[in-house]
C-alpha cells in the first residue's frame, strides 16, 4: 500500500550490492589528499576533541549536518502507518522498523557534512501521494559544543518528532570517533505515546594509514515510557580477528524485561526479526533494495543567507566538482566570518539565543517534564485541534514551502545582559501569556510579540518609529553594530562563478536586538534537585557525573576505549 511513497525518488543504493557494500564504506586516499590528511592529523593526540579542527574538504560530504538528519524521515512508507497500528506491541515493533529503515542512506565511502554555522537553519518539506504533507524545521543552536535542533510533523499522520543531535568527536590513533550524543523524541498525538531514541556512534579507521572505513558501533535504544517497552540495539564493530561489518543484534524487551523479539542482519543489507514466543523469524527490513525519499527546499533565491543550501552553495558546487581549492576558500570564508560574530559578542558581552528554539523547560511540573536532554524545543505551540489549524502553526514558524512568506518573520536575536526590563517592567512569569497572530498561531518568541506590538502603532508613521527605536539603543550595542559592519571578507580570494545563476552569498551586518530578555532563572532547575525524584532521560553520554546503580538503567560499552556507559528511562 506504502510502496508509492518511495515511487519518485532517487536511489540511495544500487539494486544489486552484493561485495560491493564493503567498497561503499571505504575510502582511498590518494598522495595529495593523503598528505593534507596527514598534516592536520599530526596536530592531534589520542583522545583530543576534533570538533574544533577544520578539515579537508575531500572528506565532506556536500550538504551541512541539519539536512543529513532527514535521512532520519527519509522512509515514510516505515514512518506514517505506525499511528494506524492497534496493537501496542505490534506499533512498538513497527517503530524499531522505522528507526532502523534510514541508516544504509550515506554517500559512497567516508564522508562528513558539513558543520553548521551557529544560527544556521534548514527547511524542508515533503509531498505524500495521499495528498498530505511532512514538515522539518532545523537550527543549529549551540556551535561549541555542537548542537543540532530539529523539529518535524506530519498533522494529518497525529506524528511529530522533536530531537537535538550532539556529536562529540575524538581522535583515537588510526581511528576517530564521533560519539552522538542527544536524543530525539517521537510521538504519537492520537495515542499518547513517546518513543525516545538515541544514536549509534559513528567510527572512521584506517586515518593514518590502510584505507579509510566507515563504521557504526555500540548500543542505541528505543523506549517508550508509557508502555515500557523498550528496544536495545548493538551496532557491531568487526573484530581484529573475527566478525563482519555492518551486523547488528538486539532484542525488544516488555515492561518486566521479558525478551519478545530477536534483531539481527545487517543495517545496510537484510534485518530480520524472529518472534521468541513461536520462533517464526522473518525479513523485518532489506536496506538494499530500498528507496529514499529526500525531503524538498524552496529555491535558493527564497532562502536566507543563514539557510543551510544558500549558505554554503559554493562550498557543495565545488565539492561535487572536486575543485578542493575552491571549496576550502569558500569554506574559510563563512567560517572565518563567524569567528568574527562570536568575538564581537564576547568582547561586549551580548549573548546569542536561538531564533527558532528555546531551552527546554524540564524538572517536576515542568511543560517537557522527562525531556531534558532535548536541551531545545521548537519556539511555537503547535497545538491546533484539527490538522489544517496545526499546519497553519507549523507555516507561521518559518518559511517551509516555495512562495510562502510568513506573516510575521524575524532576525535571528541577540540580547545584552544588562540591556533588559526594570523590575518593575517585568511582568510575572506565571502571569506572561503568549500573544497570537492572525492565523492562531501562538507566539511564544517575545521578538514575535514585539513585531506585532510595532505593527499595531500604525497611528506613528515609519520614520518617526524608526527614529525612536534606534534612539532606544544603548551605546554598548551601537559599538558592536559598527565593529561588525566594519568587517569586510575578502571577495577577492575567492573567484568561483555564480552558479545557476546564483551570486555567493555576502553576510548582512550583525544585528543585536536589544529587547529580548534572558530566560528567568527559576525555569532552569538545578540538576542535583531532580535526578532521583524525577531522572530526566540521561541517554548515553548526557550525564558524565556518576550516580547510584538503579534498576532502570542500561549499561553499553564503547568499542574503542572499553568504557561502560548508562542510559536511562525517561519517566512519565
Amino acid at each position: 500500500m506504502f510502496d508509492t511513497y518511495t515511487g519518485s525518488a532517487r536511489s540511495s543504493v544500487d539494486e544489486s550490492r552484493g561485495d560491493e557494500v564493503t567498497k561503499e564504506d571505504e575510502t582511498v586516499v590518494d598522495a595529495e589528499q593523503g598528505s593534507m590528511l596527514s598534516h592536520i592529523i599530526s596536530q592531534l593526540r589520542p583522545g583530543a576533541d576534533l570538533s574544533r579542527v577544520t578539515l579537508p574538504t575531500f572528506i565532506l560530504e556536500p550538504r551541512s549536518m541539519l539536512e543529513r538528519i532527514t535521512n532520519f524521515m527519509a522512509h515514510p512508507e516505515t514512518l506514517l502507518p505506525l499511528t494506524k497500528i492497534d496493537d501496542p506491541v505490534q506499533r512498538f515493533v513497527a517503530v524499531t522498523k522505522f528507526y532502523l529503515s534510514g541508516w544504509h542512506i550515506k554517500p559512497p565511502g567516508v564522508k562528513k557534512p558539513l558543520n553548521p554555522i551557529l544560527g544556521e537553519i534548514f527547511t524542508g518539506y515533503w509531498d505524500y501521494p495521499d495528498g498530505t504533507q511532512g514538515y522539518y524545521i532545523s537550527e543549529q543552536t549551540s556551535h561549541h559544543p555542537p548542537k543540532s535542533s530539529y523539529f518535524f510533523m506530519a498533522p494529518e499522520h497525529h506524528i511529530r518528532i522533536d530531537g537535538t543531535l550532539k556529536p562529540r568527536s575524538k581522535f583515537l590513533g588510526n581511528s576517530a570517533a564521533s560519539m552522538m550524543e542527544g536524543i530525539a523524541v517521537l510521538r504519537f498525538l492520537n495515542t499518547g505515546e513517546r518513543f525516545f531514541v538515541t544514536q549509534p556512534n559513528i567510527y572512521v579507521r584506517g586515518i593514518l594509514f590502510g584505507t579509510m572505513k566507515y563504521e557504526l558501533g555500540d548500543h542505541a535504544y528505543v523506549r517508550c515510557p508509557e508502555t515500557g517497552m523498550v528496544a536495545d540495539i548493538e551496532f557491531k564493530t568487526k573484530g581484529y580477528f573475527s566478525g563482519g561489518y555492518n551486523a547488528i543484534g538486539g532484542f525488544i524487551k516488555d515492561k518486566n524485561g521479558k525478551a519478545l523479539f530477536e534483531l539481527s542482519g545487517s543495517w545496510n543489507e537484510d534485518m530480520y526479526l524472529k518472534d521468541l514466543t513461536t520462533g517464526k523469524k522473518e525479513l523485518f527490513f532489506d536496506a538494499s533494495k530500498t528507496r529514499h525519499t529526500p525531503p524538498k527546499a524552496r529555491p535558493l533565491d527564497e532562502q536566507d543567507e543563514r539557510e543551510s543550501q544558500r549558505l554554503w552553495h559554493d562550498v557543495t558546487e565545488a565539492v561535487k566538482r572536486r575543485d578542493q581549492e575552491t571549496a576550502t576558500t569558500a569554506k574559510a570564508r563563512i567560517e572565518d566570518r563567524q569567528r568574527e560574530e562570536t568575538a564581537a559578542r564576547n568582547n561586549d558581552n551580548i549573548d546569542w539565543h536561538p531564533q527558532l528554539f528555546r531551552a527546554i523547560k524540564g524538572g517536576p511540573g515542568g511543560p517537557e517534564e522527562g525531556e531534558e536532554d532535548l536541551d531545545w524545543i521548537i519556539n511555537a505551540r503547535v497545538d491546533g485541534q484539527t490538522p489544517e489549524e496545526q499546519v497553519k502553526q507549523i507555516l507561521q514558524i518559518h518559511a517551509i514551502l516555495p512562495g510562502q512568506k510568513p506573516d510575521k518573520q524575524f532576525s535571528i536575536p541577540h540580547r545584552n545582559n544588562s540591556i533588559q526590563q526594570t523590575p518593575s517592567q517585568q511582568q510575572p512569569a506565571d502571569q506572561q501569556q503568549p500573544a497570537q497572530s492572525a492565523n492562531g498561531a501562538s507566539l511564544e518568541h517575545p521578538e514575535q510579540q514585539r513585531i506585532l506590538a510595532q505593527e499595531g502603532a500604525q497611528q506613528q508613521p515609519p520614520v518617526q518609529l524608526h527614529k525612536q527605536q534606534h534612539a532606544k539603543q544603548e551605546p554598548q550595542v551601537q559599538q558592536v553594530q559598527q565593529q561588525l559592519a566594519s568587517v569586510e571578507l575578502n571577495q577577492s580570494t575567492l573567484q568561483a562563478k555564480p552558479n545557476n545563476g546564483y551570486e555567493p552569498i555576502s553576510f548582512s551586518p550583525y544585528q543585536p536586538d536589544s529587547t529580548y530578555p534572558p530566560p528567568p532563572a527559576q525555569n532552569q532547575p538545578e540538576q542535583s534537585q531532580t535526578t532521583e525524584t524525577n531522572p530526566p532521560s540521561k541517554l548515553l553520554h548526557s550525564n558524565p557525573a556518576p550516580e547510584p546503580t538503579r534498576d532502570d538503567k542500561l549499561r553499553r560499552k564503547d568499542s574503542e576505549t572499553q568504557e561502560e556507559d548508562e542510559f536511562h528511562d525517561a519517566h512519565s
